[in-house]
């Protein structure tokens, strides 16, 4: 293969490629200009094509279309559409699966020392596999696929509106039957809802401008020694380990005692504050706060033998600057969106001067922003736990443990405040 003059989008470049990068990309530079590359390794040497090359622009991107000088942790793609110009859904499949959660520690780490100030290493937070995990593959319970113009269910590219059609996808639950569903034609632009798992029959929703929802509203989930209803495509981890896995970091980090008060925020179905009602005892209580209405709805369901958990349909944010809120409380949950709690509503919890927070995150980043502003609030980092609730993709969800500072704890770093 021949690299041609760099002119743009398309142009073929070589690359020596450096750390990995949020987002599943690793970076390298070309003529002092940082290059995010995707389907590369640290310390590999690469043959990469430009796909967004703006003059002007902070940074470009690349896709690694031959690998000269591979790195030992290459190992070759579980799925045939993954890889340049492939399917967009999963960044990692040629990596081998140790490898993967090693450089997800090392994004984590890399964004608490950036943004929240800290003094941390990836081996202070190693990714943990979930109950269930085989190899990283067959997990997902639930997958949303798209229609191309011809009728073919498939995956878009990265950062891309282009359909890929599949035959398979090794990631998802095979009890979802998901072949079947490939094989189908579909109306062209539909969205397509495959949900089960767990040894549940597979269910098939779809969706577009021109047809009706169909297909089953709800289904069910268990977790917690509880089962959970959850309507429609309303929240639930689609890995089937990642539910009980969190509820008991989550509980691990709170260590909840008999009467005290409980604030679970972007409570969802109930899964948090319905795991910890029982630890809460006779005398404690827990409010539960979601602004999604079938959430909620599905949260009255789920936890009606529960009187000591209010549910409470309204934003976050908007709650906790209400003067009838809760002012006091000795335990929160926080599961913000991927974009984080932000600066208010981390305000108004440390207001209410919580004994502990678990901050449960699946961004990184905004778990760093959110982190250094907690710090200014008088609040430090205790504990932080990682998993790998989605194998073969970047993404990473962490738990960590705020408490005020001066209270005793496993420390993790120093108060981002003091950094």
């Amino acid at each position: 293969m021949t690299v041609a003059p760099v002119e743009g989008v398309g142009s073929l470049v070589n690359l020596v490629i450096g750390a990995v990068a949020h987002g599943g990309h690793c970076v390298a530079r070309l003529d002092g200009r940082v290059v995010f590359v995707r389907h590369a390794l640290p310390g590999e040497r690469v043959r990469a094509r430009l796909t967004e090359a703006t003059d002007g622009a902070r940074f470009w991107r690349a896709d690694a279309v031959e690998v000269l000088d591979a790195s030992p942790d290459r190992v070759a793609p579980r799925c045939g559409h993954s890889g340049p110009g492939g399917c967009g859904g999963c960044d990692f499949q040629h990596v081998g699966l140790v490898a993967q959660r090693r450089l997800k520690a090392e994004v984590v780490a890399e964004q608490l020392r950036r943004l929240a100030g800290l003094d941390v290493t990836a081996d202070e937070v190693p990714v943990e596999a979930v109950p269930g995990d085989v190899d990283g593959l067959g997990w997902r319970t639930r997958v949303r696929l798209t229609v191309d113009e011809a009728g073919r269910a498939g995956l878009r590219a990265h950062r891309s509106h282009t359909v890929v059609p599949l035959a398979d996808c090794p990631i998802a639950e095979p009890t979802l039957c998901l072949p079947e569903v490939l094989a189908r034609s579909w109306p062209a632009g539909a969205d397509v809802l495959v949900t089960g798992g767990g040894g549940a029959a597979p269910t098939v929703a779809t969706a577009n401008p021109a047809q009706a929802v169909s297909g089953p509203a709800r289904r069910r989930e268990k977790a917690a020694g509880r089962t959970w209803r959850v309507t429609g495509a309303g929240f639930w981890q689609v890995h089937p380990g990642a539910a009980q896995a969190l509820v008991d970091a989550v509980a691990e980090a709170l260590a909840p005692a008999a009467g005290e008060s409980l604030l679970d925020l972007y409570s969802g179905v109930g899964l948090f504050a319905g795991s910890l009602a029982a630890a809460l005892g006779p005398s404690g209580f827990a409010v539960a706060v979601e602004s999604d209405a079938v959430a909620v709805r599905d949260a009255r369901r789920n936890l009606h033998d529960l009187p000591a958990v209010r549910l409470v349909h309204d934003r976050v944010d908007r709650y906790l600057s209400r003067p009838e809120s809760l002012q006091q409380v000795d335990l929160v949950v926080l599961d913000p969106p991927r974009s984080g709690a932000g600066k208010a509503v981390c305000a108004a919890i440390a207001s209410r001067s919580p004994r502990a927070v678990a901050y449960v995150a699946c961004d990184p980043a905004a778990l760093a922003r959110d982190i250094r502003v907690f710090a200014d609030l008088g609040y430090r980092l205790a504990g932080l736990r990682a998993f790998d609730l989605f194998p073969m993709t970047h993404h990473v969800e962490c738990v960590a443990t705020l408490q005020r500072s001066g209270t005793h704890g496993r420390m993790v770093a120093e108060d981002a405040a003091e950094a």
